[in-house]
């Protein structure tokens, strides 16, 4: 492993000798007086510490990513390379996503400017600046309609020739096998596992969405990390005609993108999941590992009758999803386990969608996630149809007495209503501040009811 790890920031080499690894970036640019990236919220909520990350595919090719810098812990960092709004504007001259910025008149107070800037700067260079360019980031004052129209502006505009876009031409080679202190960043499962031999008590890793919310407020978490990020074997993708294998490191953004098409469940759910910045970094090894019963992933994958594939130093296994979850936070997958990828058959002329409920559209945690998946018979009756649900109990989890009562029948006016009511009655979640269980119940059931209204006219 390398002794000297060091990270490119802004063009230039740093040395992370001394640097404590569970410190995130936001935290350490503050220290080097980088104040552009600003803390909003600390969660990835408000996009205001927004950075670009370049990242590199499996091909070797380069290409920027917007990340919330709050997110990222310091331990990641190691050969990898981070460009911050101080370095965008080459003297007096802006930089094109800046310019747009001024010219649209999209600042007012100014302080979630720097972050919008990083989110229009790695869109245009990856060619799909628009909307969806600046969905992660919070405005509070100006208003979204100058900042849309200067994302606009850089969508009508080739991306820029410049010193950033040479950064991402040349070829690169993989990330190295390093350690900043007690995190360690193997680049092969066996490393990971050796690792974990030598160090039961670290935790495991991934985009650091969700672990990294509690390293950015000074909670200690674990002793020691085991990064998953640069294990090639995790960023695979393997598509045959019978089944989808994603491995456990592949980024949302990614799967989005390149499985578009495969399963109507996926594309409904992967643009409200949360938003850019965190679909960058977040995985499904991430949100399985960490066995939230409001995950937004794992309805879909009981629905989809999926299967989690585990690794540990006595081989691998493969377990149901069904099967998956235990209790409340708590699964099936040994602690010296790691989750290497997910399956997902693919079923002729299945029938498959998924719904979130929050209080904001994306970027927020689920009031209820619901999953349906159906096929019908020559006869148009139910062949087969699973319906999975999260936030509504301990785990996530599927109406097994109210898919037995649809089995067999045709979705008239009737079979619906009775399903709904059955579905009202399949659950008690709980109430809290987000929502009553009530609400909950009427969700689940009228969920259902839009599934077949879409779908299955």
């Amino acid at each position: 492993m390398d002794e000297q790890p060091t990270f490119t920031l802004n063009g230039r080499a740093q040395s992370l000798a001394g640097v404590d690894p569970r410190q995130s970036l936001l935290r350490w640019l503050k220290q080097q007086r980088l104040h552009g990236s600003k803390e909003g919220c600390g969660d990835g909520d408000c996009g205001a510490c927004t950075v670009a990350l370049v990242d590199v595919r499996g091909d070797g090719s380069a290409h920027y990513q917007a990340v919330n810098s709050c997110l990222l812990p310091m331990g990641s960092l190691p050969g990898r390379e981070v460009v911050t709004v101080e370095a965008l504007a080459d003297g007096e001259r802006l930089h094109p996503a800046q310019q747009a910025m001024v010219e649209c008149h999209g600042s007012q107070c100014g302080y979630c400017t720097p972050g919008f800037v990083m989110s229009l700067f790695v869109a245009g260079h990856n060619g799909e600046a628009g909307d969806t360019a600046i969905e992660g980031n919070l405005c509070r004052c100006t208003g979204y309609l100058p900042i849309r129209a200067a994302a606009r502006r850089l969508a009508d505009s080739p991306p820029p020739a410049d010193r950033f876009a040479a950064t991402i031409a040349a070829p690169r080679p993989p990330l190295p096998t390093v350690a900043l202190g007690r995190y360690f960043s193997p680049t092969s499962v066996s490393a990971a596992l050796a690792l974990k031999a030598q160090y039961p008590d670290a935790m495991w890793i991934n985009g650091a969405t969700d672990l990294g919310v509690n390293l950015s407020r000074g909670q200690a978490v674990a002793p020691a990390f085991i990064a998953l990020d640069r294990i090639t074997q995790l960023h695979l993708i393997t598509v045959t005609q019978d089944s989808l294998r994603i491995g456990a490191s592949v980024p949302l953004t990614r799967i989005e993108q390149e499985v578009h098409g495969m399963f109507g469940a996926l594309d409904d759910m992967l643009p409200w999941f949360a938003a850019r910045q965190v679909r960058n970094r977040a995985s499904f090894g991430g949100n399985l590992g960490s066995a939230s019963p409001i995950g937004d992933l794992l309805p879909i994958l009981l629905a989809l009758d999926s299967r989690i594939h585990l690794r540990g130093v006595q081989g691998e296994r493969s377990v149901a999803a069904d099967d998956f979850f235990l209790g409340y936070r708590k699964t099936a997958r040994a602690d010296d386990e790691l989750i290497v990828a997910v399956s997902l058959p693919r079923t002729a002329q299945q029938i498959s969608a998924s719904y979130k409920v929050a209080k904001r559209q994306s970027d927020d945690i689920s009031i209820v996630a619901a999953c349906f998946a159906l096929q019908r018979d020559a006869d148009g009756r139910v062949a087969q149809v699973r319906m999975a649900f999260g936030g509504v109990a301990a785990t996530p989890c599927r109406a097994l007495a109210v898919e037995a009562f649809v089995r067999g029948k045709i979705l008239d006016e009737a079979t619906v209503s009775e399903t709904r009511e059955r579905l009202r009655a399949a659950f008690t979640p709980l109430s809290d501040h987000r929502a009553s269980a009530d609400y909950r119940r009427a969700l689940c059931a009228n969920l259902f009811v839009r599934f077949v209204a879409e779908h299955c006219a």
